[in-house]
């Protein structure tokens, strides 16, 4: 039994990450500021669905909050942390960044600086696939450089992964950083694709296609997301024995510091990615047709061969059953 953190705890990955947790006897903190960048009610459904569990505890806190942080790694003890707030959205950073620095930089300083002080024994925190940027060699590796991020969000979560390196290195804290690629499932996201499609979609809306359909994404499903999650959680970052500075490879260091991708290693065009949906939901799409968006890339592919051999897990859900299984759900939630 482990005594952990997770934050963003109201959110898609993290409702989902505390309940396998607390399942297997794990005691939680979850937090949360439970703010309203999407539906709030979705959010509070997700907490009234852990808050009967034995062995968790709901705070809500903004990450941002200095002191509120410093006063919860004061008056708790937590052997692991799990940090997966953040102020999500590719798009969204466009016109509101101010939103990113604080969520994403300023309160996970707050993070380092509790886990630091707070004697945590593993920080496990969610990076993205969009420090890829604009890599163009597929599959994306954690061992290439991602020194050129396309938008803010992506600036903030690779800012992140140096971050954690930092305190890695100058206080012994032992960091992994998690690169999602575009996470679905049951519970998920309404700002995201999947859940913006099937709304439109039974409301005989037409579904915004960028890139002319001709994007890529390796979509992965919210279960096989989870076990890595708590897979890497449960196995403490340890040095890279034979790093070298000469040739730094920027997966590892000399410090207990590793990054991993999660994602499916199996890219799905977006026009295919439709088809399944309105084979799921038995009804066709009505189309319309747009450039790429700003800060946008064409496609991702994850390289998952370091987080299988670090914890014997990679992610393998075919998008057909994770669409057919979003789309029960989705059903069932808003009766539609």
């Amino acid at each position: 039994m482990a005594h952990l953190l997770v934050t963003g705890a109201a959110g898609f990955i993290g409702s989902h990450v505390s309940h396998v947790l607390l399942d297997r006897g794990d005691t939680v903190v979850g937090l949360d500021n439970v703010n309203d960048y999407y539906e709030v009610s979705l959010k509070e459904r997700r907490l009234a669905r852990l808050t009967p569990k034995k062995g968790f505890t709901f705070t809500k806190l903004d990450v941002a909050d200095r002191e509120g942080m410093k006063k919860l790694f004061e008056e708790q003890r937590f052997d692991r942390v799990i940090h997966l707030a953040a102020q999500a959205g590719v798009r969204y950073s466009l016109t509101n960044p101010h939103a990113y620095v604080d969520a994403n930089l300023v309160g996970f300083v707050n993070i380092l600086e509790g886990c630091r002080h707070g004697g945590v024994k593993h920080l496990t925190y969610a990076s993205s696939s969009s420090v890829y940027g604009a890599n163009t060699e597929m599959p994306f590796s954690v061992h290439h450089n991602v020194d050129h991020p396309l938008s803010l969000y992506a600036a903030t979560k690779k800012a992140n992964e140096l971050m954690a390196h930092t305190y890695s290195h100058l206080y012994g804290l032992p960091t992994t950083g998690l690169r999602f690629f575009t996470v679905y499932g049951p519970w998920g996201r309404p700002d995201m694709a999947l859940f913006l499609f099937t709304k439109a979609i039974l409301a005989g809306k037409p579904i915004q296609v960028f890139n002319h359909g001709k994007m890529r994404r390796d979509f992965t499903y919210i279960d096989d997301i989870v076990e890595g999650v708590v897979r890497t959680s449960d196995h403490l970052a340890t040095p890279t024995p034979d790093w070298n500075g000469a040739a730094p490879d920027p997966s590892g260091s000399k410090a207990p510091y590793r990054v991993y991708n999660i994602g499916n290693h199996t890219p799905v065009e977006l026009e295919h990615l439709i088809s399944t949906l309105e084979d799921a939901l038995g009804k066709k799409a009505i189309k319309e047709y747009l450039p790429m968006q700003a800060g946008d890339v064409p496609a991702t592919y994850a390289d998952v061969e370091d987080l299988a051999e670090a914890v014997g897990f990679r992610p393998a859900t075919p998008i057909e059953e994770g669409v057919k299984r979003f789309v029960a759900w989705y059903r069932d939630y808003y009766g539609a």
